[in-house]
């Protein structure tokens, strides 16, 4: 299952931890993704969704195509 979130686009980003002696290892940053039943109003059902919590305060305040819609227009990070 990919790490993606459909509507703000997050994914895994790397870097290094960095020690007190100034070692680096590299990491990753995972997005906070979560298994969620969000509601469409246009379809009239629940739709289950892997979607981070950015991207669910996103649809809580524009709603679910609104929110699909503005992410696949570009305008979106």
């Amino acid at each position: 299952m990919s790490k993606v979130c459909p509507i703000t686009g997050r994914r895994p980003q790397s870097g290094n931890n960095v020690s007190h002696a100034n070692n680096k290892v590299r990491r990753r940053w995972e997005p906070n993704l979560q298994n969620k039943r969000v509601w469409d109003a246009e379809s009239g059902r629940f739709v289950r969704m892997r979607v981070s919590a950015r991207g669910l305060r996103t649809i809580q305040k524009l709603g679910l195509q609104a929110a699909l819609r503005k992410r696949s227009a570009g305008e979106t990070r």
